[in-house]
């Protein structure tokens, strides 16, 4: 799993998004509340799913006041329920309002995410395929994202263009061919040291063989195939690299697809269409 939160980068930018909001100050809260009055809150949980985001709630409500108490009853990963309270914090009205939205808007995300993910995960149970994400996230945000695929059971498909050889149309188009993308990512591979995976697209049967007697290639992505191509796809194969489906997944066909025997289902919705998960913070002044 992605250790984001040993990243020194993560504090600054959660920073830089309170500041965000906050900007010059809070002005409601600010003409409302002149007594520093203490109180506690609870972010309550409105419907069923996979929470995430406890831990960036914590760092938030620190970076605001750092003598707020914050008490988590669930963890990241673990399933709530409506009405369930999920975050308890003690301490001044003031600075729990100032980080309300911003910790809203992260871990309505991140459980979002979580939540549908875990549905992707569970539908496709008892088969080979596993559940990953792709690069189709909102700019800023990747890590927490992939983070909270993570979180409900889904897998991590490369962080960015850095950690993996993956040769498609236009790859192939500007090499020449096929196996020309492929040799020139495997030499440079082989030039630079390194020991990332190669992965190529191919759109039908004839591309996918032409892959295979190349032999280089340690994953193929078969894209927008039909249910009937995925599983010949797969016979031809035959366990010699990792097949994976991509394009025009739906929750719908995904156990279809599941069944055909890849090895990898990529899904962009996961992050790229997400819904918010529904929380809400409630304050008790006492």
């Amino acid at each position: 799993m992605i250790n984001i939160f040993e990243r020194e980068d993560l504090i600054e930018f959660l920073e830089s998004c309170l500041m965000e909001d906050v900007g010059e100050g809070d002005i409601t809260t600010d003409a409302i509340l002149t007594d520093g009055s203490i109180g506690n809150a609870k972010i309550i949980s409105k419907e069923k799913g996979i929470i995430a985001g406890v831990k960036v709630a914590e760092i938030l409500f620190g970076l605001v006041d750092e003598d707020l108490e914050f008490i988590s009853k669930f963890k990241d990963g673990d399933e709530v329920n409506i009405g369930d309270g999920i975050i308890l914090i003690h301490g001044n009205i003031k600075s729990i309002l100032m980080a309300e939205r911003t910790v809203l808007n992260f871990m309505q995300r991140m459980s979002g995410i979580a939540s549908l993910t875990n549905k992707y995960v569970k539908e496709v149970a008892g088969t080979r395929a596993k559940i990953y994400d792709t690069r189709k996230t909102v700019p800023g945000l990747r890590l927490l994202d992939k983070y909270s695929v993570k979180i409900g059971g889904g897998e991590n498909h490369r962080l960015g263009l850095y950690d993996m050889f993956l040769i498609k149309e236009n790859h192939i188009a500007s090499a020449g061919s096929i196996s020309k993308a492929i040799n020139l990512c495997y030499n440079y591979r082989k030039d630079e040291g390194l020991n990332y995976k190669i992965e190529i697209e191919v759109t039908n049967l004839e591309e996918l063989k032409e892959v295979l007697d190349n032999g280089k290639a340690d994953l193929i992505l078969i894209d927008n195939f039909e249910i009937d191509d995925m599983k010949k796809a797969v016979e031809i194969v035959n366990n010699r690299c990792e097949v994976e489906a991509s394009g025009d997944i739906t929750f719908e066909n995904l156990r279809k697809i599941a069944e055909t025997g890849v090895d990898r289902i990529s899904i962009g919705a996961l992050t790229h269409s997400v819904k918010a998960f529904d929380l809400s913070l409630l304050i008790d002044k006492k």
